[in-house]
């Protein structure tokens, strides 16, 4: 068993879960007597592995004109059956946890997954879900529906102004929000520092934290000076905002699973240069997030079919880009399970904790690939996968 906080392997291990909560774990215990025994020979357990970025709700598709579409011809209860499925292969993936931010367009349906999955009605992780988003009107898809089409769903709900966006999350809020989901950039900064800082008011008024959409510079310096709690891409930043991060206790949510597997193809050099130019400045981030000790948090942002239940891509991509095995295993369990205010509860093989748990065949520290491969998932101490049977 890999304590993930301790970096090291207990070896022999039992873990006792009942009632779906560990109470006990640790190197050749006594099984209790009459206790339902799985033994899982020579494979290696890890805590169930959290996503912290994730879009449970979408499933669009490669053309440029996909998100359109998907809004246009997919009704919401067909969002909702989507949503299912791709949290069921979320789950058998090993992702016991995730925190959904936002749901593209399908309204409040990811809070209706969320409860149908505590409920048992359907198979998934444990949910967060943001519901719609707030972006500025005009900077959020969809991009070139007709201007005489204004009641065209939208991917977010659109504001313009300080009163218009304390509205939003007033809105967001009341219809059971766990946590908001704000865009500071898209191409460029939108939401201003006083629009973003009436959200974050009053999701924290209430206890919620707020994730930031921020890719630019000056979009996630405006994230920042408005106090949010997460930097969610963050692919323009700095030592200087990395420092900001860190001495406010802002944790970095990644998604850079999809410029790893895109680097690996095969490109024009122009294309290639661009690629690992970009990789250069998120591997130098990562070390200077490190070095500062920046909370980061995997997160894979699948958005298609194909993508749900690969969101360990994003654990292998942060290995190769600097963390280390062992680092981006924590990005995924402990450093998640912070962000999410749930470290009593996931992330760990802890008594106390649930009992969400998986194996792999293999050794994740010396061969971080070996979690794409996981052969055992269990939640809440019920086995949801088991390739032996």
């Amino acid at each position: 068993m890999l304590d993930v906080a301790a970096g090291n392997y207990v070896p022999n291990a039992v873990i006792v879960i009942t009632d779906g909560l560990i109470t006990a774990s640790g190197s050749a215990l006594a099984v209790p007597a009459g206790a339902q025994v799985i033994d899982l020979g020579d494979e290696t357990l890890l805590p169930g592995l959290i996503d912290a970025h994730t879009h449970l709700m979408a499933r669009m598709g490669d053309g440029a004109d996909s998100y359109v579409q998907t809004l246009a011809t997919e009704s919401l209860a067909r969002r909702a059956l989507d949503g299912a499925a791709d949290a069921k292969a979320t789950l058998l993936a090993g992702f016991t946890a995730v925190r959904d931010v936002e749901s593209e367009g399908s309204g409040y349906a990811d809070l209706d997954l969320r409860d149908a999955i505590e409920a048992g009605l359907v198979e998934g992780p444990r949910m967060q879900g943001a519901s719609r988003g707030i972006a500025m009107i005009g900077q959020y898809f969809p991009f070139g529906v007709a201007w005489d089409q204004p009641e065209f769903p939208v991917g977010a709900q659109l504001v313009s102004g300080v009163d218009e966006a304390r509205r939003a999350a007033r809105e967001q809020i009341g219809h059971g929000a766990d946590l908001l989901k704000v865009y500071a950039d898209w191409r460029e900064p939108t939401l201003s520092v006083e629009e973003l800082r009436a959200v974050v008011d009053e999701a924290h008024r209430f206890h919620c934290k707020v994730a930031a959409h921020a890719t630019t510079t000056q979009g996630i310096a405006n994230a920042l000076a408005a106090g949010v709690d997460s930097i969610e891409h963050g692919d323009h930043l700095t030592p200087v905002l990395l420092a900001e991060m860190k001495a406010k206790g802002v944790t970095w949510v990644t998604t850079k699973g999809v410029v790893w597997e895109e680097m690996r193809k095969a490109h024009s050099p122009a294309v290639q240069a661009k690629i690992d130019a970009f990789v250069a400045m998120v591997s130098a981030n990562l070390a200077t997030a490190t070095r500062l000790g920046v909370r980061v948090a995997s997160g894979f942002d699948p958005g298609s079919a194909a993508d749900h239940g690969r969101n360990a891509v994003e654990i292998e991509a942060l290995a190769s880009f600097g963390l280390g095995n062992l680092g981006a295993l924590r990005a995924a369990t402990i450093n998640a399970a912070a962000l999410m205010g749930w470290a009593d509860k996931v992330g760990a093989l802890t008594p106390g904790h649930y009992g969400d748990l998986i194996a792999v065949r293999g050794d994740p520290l010396a061969d971080i690939a070996t979690v794409q491969h996981v052969s055992f998932v269990m939640k809440g101490g019920l086995v949801v996968r088991d390739d032996r049977r």
